[in-house]
């Protein structure tokens, strides 16, 4: 196995990721973050499976509120996920150890403002409050821009967002960050970071499949991509995401820790035959982002519904919020983002309209016929 890019350190709370120090193991809370009693018990439930660091999400100013009480019941080091208002940046981070926005989020707030300088906001703020920064790329949310100037290809785009933003707080001097650069294909997960980390080798690596699905799936696909990056010394941190209920997971974190160990051992596994072949069913992991606990067993549902299709090619997303699933779904022949109440049914960039929770399955089902139809 090759030696470790020599990524500098970047010290998150007790934790330090790059340097010589092993790979992180982090996962996320997959609870409402005002559910403060339900938070903090994901949190130590995450802690006691071996998570080195633990990420919430705030999307507003009740969310920070009960950030607040959250971090007076944990020790954990904390990261938490601006979403799209990244001005939140300045009431979350006396709680959190590491700050991580979203490149292709910035021009969603004050478009009068230039990117860099929402960047040296957040920078600045990061640097006052004593937090590190993750510049997390992913493939559903890039930034316009980027998409303007590769038409066509999300690796460039990708890559391109992510050194832009390097480039930035560089100019900035602030140097506490990482980058994450993400896909729900596992074979672009491994393009894009061979990639950055060419160009930037001194960057630690946040890695990891996203909306990598549900187990066995997700695992392979996961699996595959760490064994790729973690053994040509590509990779400073890892998440494996995973759809399961909230109570399971601690499996994110026991997994990771087994795809580390196999790598470490030399313990290599082969993607099982035709696995990249027929149905692709791709599901965000339970997050604190997901607005009714109802998604998490509805994509079970969708897999058990879908199983008489496996042999055709159609991908089918099955997204659990409203910041990720719009875009997110874009690229399945059929889409799925749940909100509260209501799932949106996507055929490609369409919208076909919103459904209950009880009601969805069977017009899923209807648009899957259609699309084999048209296969056959």
């Amino acid at each position: 196995m090759a030696a470790r890019n020599p990524t500098r350190s970047v010290r998150v709370g007790n934790v330090t990721i790059g340097g010589d120090q092993p790979i992180v193991v982090q996962s996320m809370a997959a609870t409402r973050t005002q559910d403060v009693a339900a938070t903090v018990r994901q949190v130590r439930l995450l802690e006691a499976a071996g998570a080195d660091l633990v990420r919430v999400a705030v999307d507003s100013r009740k969310d920070v509120a009960a950030l607040a009480e959250v971090r007076a019941q944990t020790s954990a080091p904390l990261s938490v996920d601006l979403q799209e208002n990244y001005r939140l940046c300045v009431e979350v981070a006396p709680y959190v150890d590491k700050i991580r926005y979203n490149p292709g989020h910035l021009h969603h707030h004050e478009k009068q403002k230039s990117v860099a300088e929402k960047v040296a906001f957040i920078a600045e703020t990061a640097a006052a409050n004593d937090c590190a920064i993750r510049v997390g790329v992913n493939c559903g949310s890039i930034d316009p821009r980027m998409l303007e100037r590769y038409p066509g290809d999300h690796v460039s785009a990708i890559v391109a967002s992510a050194a832009e933003h390097c480039a930035l707080l560089d100019q900035l001097g602030f140097e506490r960050y990482v980058v994450s650069l993400k896909d729900s294909d596992w074979k672009q997960v491994v393009e894009v970071n061979r990639r950055f980390a060419a160009e930037r080798p001194d960057v630690p690596l946040h890695l990891g499949v996203t909306e990598a699905g549900m187990p066995p799936e997700g695992v392979i696909k996961t699996r595959v991509a760490f064994e790729q990056l973690v053994s040509q010394g590509i990779g400073d941190t890892v998440r494996v995401s995973l759809t399961v209920p909230f109570d399971d997971k601690g499996l994110e974190i026991s997994t990771a820790r087994e795809i580390l160990a196999d790598i470490e051992a030399g313990r290599f596994r082969s993607v099982p035959p035709r696995f990249d072949e027929g149905l692709n069913i791709i599901s965000c992991p339970s997050c604190s982002r997901v607005e009714n606990e109802k998604f998490v067993e509805l994509a079970q549902d969708v897999k058990a519904m879908t199983e008489y299709a496996q042999e055709h090619e159609i991908t089918i997303a099955v997204m659990g919020c409203r910041v990720n699933g719009p875009g997110e779904t874009d690229d399945a022949d059929l889409g799925l983002w749940c909100g509260p109440a209501a799932v949106n049914l996507k055929r490609g960039e369409e919208s076909l309209g919103h459904y209950s929770y009880g009601d969805i399955l069977p017009r899923l089902k209807q648009e899957l016929d259609q699309i084999i139809e048209a296969q056959t």
